[in-house]
């Protein structure tokens, strides 16, 4: 008997063809609490929380050139948890190894593509290493789906997690799907054509609107595909495959915050900035030239509602390339140039234009895809995350969850990943290399610290000059 087989969406097989051996498409975490969580009770979690998204309890499945989900007829979670014990002194340096292997190795296809490796003893409590398939969801959704298994005190809640969207029946099969997406397709129609027509009636000047962002996504699309290829820096070299992960202690985000007030700007556009100054110094210290037209790194963009309900996964995001200058020495210049080109770009559709083509490569042949990611990838020299999380610490089985870490995958010939993610008062930043690029990660993690520290003496300074000029 034929088991049930639910189609993958265009876009999430898109992320699942680009599983290669130098980048296994991996969202991956590392969560550090502050005491052990009792095997059984982080079972029965999952079990309530977490198995309820019926995505982890399937595999996929290829026939030809199309992917599907299909129910794992032996499913069971003792082959997605593990227990292990760091050797030695089970320290940082320890975690940072295991978790380098793990993110080098790719999971096993023959069952649903997630695994968590339980750390015991680590820091007085325990650590979990989370890795979750690209072609799963995205990082926010997965971020979502990870701390819903969390509560706001060590007390757990009540109420589980709504899965209505997993267990309704799934879409006809066959002649019947094509005439439900036709009749689809024809009624969404008809509701533009309304749309437009009532639109033209309350403004007569919106036909030209329309042809004008239709045009501007035109733009941004050839922007997309005529942009050079990124210089040639010890940041873009053939990569081994295997990983480097590295994270640095958290800064304060309420230092950041107060930098961006400073500087009238956003804490994304002080933290870009602090990277770009990281990378900066690394190529002084390396003695490398610095580019001088700086270095872009591509950063997913959520398209996601945010009131989105929690239980719909799939990959809705595009990627926008920005620019870094680090050839920019002054800390101010450096951020306004950032910001700059954060306005820019946030004004553009280079987001949408991506996604339209992650869904358009996904229908296609292998082939195209493999030559499209080339280019795309040829165009940026790491990836970069900005994640927001929780603002107040929450508890997974009664554990206090200290410190979070999260890495997206790279893709094509990218090497290098940087991820920022906030949480509880602090911003965590941490770094995943491959080991053939010459960049040392913790000397990396100091660089950002550095550069964070230099811009934010640098707005102070600068705000306390306007003040004082306003004042005389």
């Amino acid at each position: 008997m034929t088991r049930r087989q639910t189609p993958m969406s265009a876009v999430d097989r898109s992320w699942l063809r680009m599983e290669c051996p130098e980048n296994p498409m991996m969202i991956s975490a590392v969560l550090v609490f502050d005491q052990p969580i009792a095997l059984k009770r982080l079972k029965r979690t999952l079990d309530e929380r977490f198995l309820t998204f019926r995505r982890f309890r399937q595999r996929v499945v290829t026939e030809g050139d199309r992917a599907y989900w299909q129910d794992d007829p032996l499913f069971h979670i003792d082959n997605h948890i593990h227990v292990l014990a760091l050797p030695g002194d089970g320290g940082k340096q320890e975690l940072q190894t295991l978790t380098s292997d793990l993110t080098s190795t790719s999971l096993d296809f023959r069952r649903p593509l997630w695994q968590i490796h339980y750390i015991e003893n680590y820091q007085g409590g325990c650590a979990l290493l989370v890795r979750i398939h690209h072609c799963i969801a995205d990082g926010i959704s997965l971020v979502r789906v990870l701390l819903s298994l969390t509560d706001n005190s060590p007390e757990p809640r009540l109420s589980r997690v709504s899965t209505s969207s997993h267990t309704k029946s799934h879409a006809p099969q066959g002649l019947r799907q094509l005439a439900s997406r036709a009749l689809h397709n024809g009624q969404t129609a008809i509701d533009q054509a309304g749309l437009f027509l009532k639109s033209i009636r309350n403004d007569p000047g919106y036909p030209f609107k329309l042809a004008t962002t239709a045009g501007n996504i035109t733009v941004d699309l050839l922007k997309l595909g005529l942009a050079p290829a990124e210089p040639d820096t010890c940041l873009k070299t053939p990569l081994s495959g295997r990983k480097h992960v590295a994270w640095a202690d958290p800064l304060s985000l309420a230092e950041v915050k107060v930098c961006a007030r400073a500087l009238r700007g956003t804490a994304n556009d002080v933290l870009l900035c602090a990277a770009a100054g990281a990378l900066q110094r690394h190529f002084i210290a390396t003695g490398e030239a610095t580019p001088e037209c700086g270095i872009r790194v591509a950063v997913p963009f959520n398209l996601r509602p945010m009131r989105q309900p929690i239980e719909t996964l799939g990959n809705q995001f595009g990627l926008v390339l920005v620019t870094l200058p680090v050839e920019e020495t002054d800390p101010i210049m450096r951020f306004r140039q950032v910001q700059e080109n954060m306005n820019r770009l946030k004004r553009s559709y280079q987001a949408q234009v991506t996604y339209s083509l992650l869904d358009l490569f996904g229908r296609g042949p292998d082939v195209l895809e493999r030559r499209a990611l080339s280019m795309l990838s040829n165009k940026a020299s790491a990836v970069l995350t900005n994640v927001p999380g929780p603002k107040k610490p929450v508890y997974l089985a009664g554990a206090k969850l200290t410190q979070p870490m999260f890495w997206v995958p790279q893709s094509g010939n990218i090497g290098i990943g940087l991820s920022i993610f906030s949480y509880a008062g602090t911003v965590q930043f941490g770094i995943t290399i491959d080991k053939n690029i010459k960049a040392d990660p913790a000397n990396v993690m100091g660089h950002f610290r550095e550069s964070f520290a230099e811009l934010l003496d640098a707005a102070l300074h600068n705000n306390e000059q306007n003040t004082a000029r306003a004042a005389s």
